[in-house]
């Protein structure tokens, strides 16, 4: 790591490169250039919402008092009952506010990275887990090198007040079947506070938004699949990952989402399909 490259981290706030995780290099060629990457990134928060509207009170302006500031701060909506929209705009009038264009949370994920007009694009949930205040290091981990910052709560300085035994384990078994198929070093597959360089979002070929909904279910990456596919799709690309020490705090207002067997089951089933889906390409490109 360069001395440049190094103060432009400490620009940012965040931990020296030195104390950030960096993953395995993968065998694939790295496919995309960078010329356009810039040392002073112009940030784009996504914060997907349902119903989270006492919680927007709170982390909305909590992202808004990040230094260095955030480029924007997009909510995406998915038919909210309690008054989330109003209450973005309310809490934050400058605060970009979309509606999904089907449900589940990729979806609206795509949706935000859509409309996103930074250098980088930050994953935020809504429900104050995640402290905002980690934003500069994600982001001094993208200027150091990473085409991906992950966050990880069982890297050194990390830690979660939220996870059980029972899901720490899951979440264990899991890193250990996604770094055997793809050959990655995760320490923390189950967690979505990730920031990625925006040129990356045509290798990440998510579900394009203006696609019809189908009659059943939910087209493959709109559901809370979404971070394994990420996170299986940037380690087939070969592209430099970065583990960033992140702190999960219990959710402020309401009731989690989580369903720890079912949705263990659901991460497994993504990470089989994408290591096939990855296979394919292999073989697509070797004719």
């Amino acid at each position: 790591m360069s001395a440049v490259s190094s103060a432009r981290a400490a620009a940012f706030g965040g931990p020296a490169p030195s104390e950030l995780h960096a993953q395995r290099p993968t065998r694939m060629p790295r496919p995309h250039a960078r010329r356009n990457r810039t040392p002073f990134p112009a940030v784009s928060v996504v914060v997907p919402t349902r119903n989270e509207a006492r919680n927007l009170e709170i982390v909305l302006p909590a992202i808004a008092a990040v230094r260095p500031s955030v480029h924007e701060i997009i909510v995406v909506d998915g038919n909210s009952t309690d008054g989330t929209v109003e209450t973005a705009r309310r809490v934050l009038p400058w605060v970009k506010v979309i509606e999904q264009t089907r449900r589940g949370k990729g979806n609206a994920m795509a949706c935000g990275f859509a409309a996103a007009t930074g250098d980088v694009i930050v994953m935020f949930d809504a429900d104050g887990s995640a402290d905002p205040g980690e934003i500069p290091a994600f982001v001094s981990a993208l200027v150091a090198g990473a085409d991906f910052a992950k966050g990880s709560r069982f890297t050194p300085g990390g830690g979660s007040d939220d996870i059980t035994l029972l899901r720490k384990s899951g979440n264990a078994g899991l890193n250990g079947v996604a770094n055997a198929l793809f050959g990655t070093s995760y320490t923390d597959l189950c967690y979505g506070y990730n920031a990625f360089w925006a040129d990356l979002l045509p290798l990440l070929e998510l579900p394009p938004i203006d696609a019809p909904a189908p009659p059943e279910g939910m087209l493959w990456g709109d559901g809370f699949e979404i971070e394994t596919v990420l996170n299986c799709r940037v380690a087939a690309a070969g592209l430099k990952i970065t583990e960033v020490p992140s702190i999960e705090r219990q959710r402020v207002f309401g009731d989690t989402n989580l369903r720890t067997f079912a949705d263990g089951a659901r991460v497994l089933r993504t990470l089989l399909a994408e290591h096939r889906r990855a296979d394919r390409r292999k073989f697509d490109r070797r004719r």
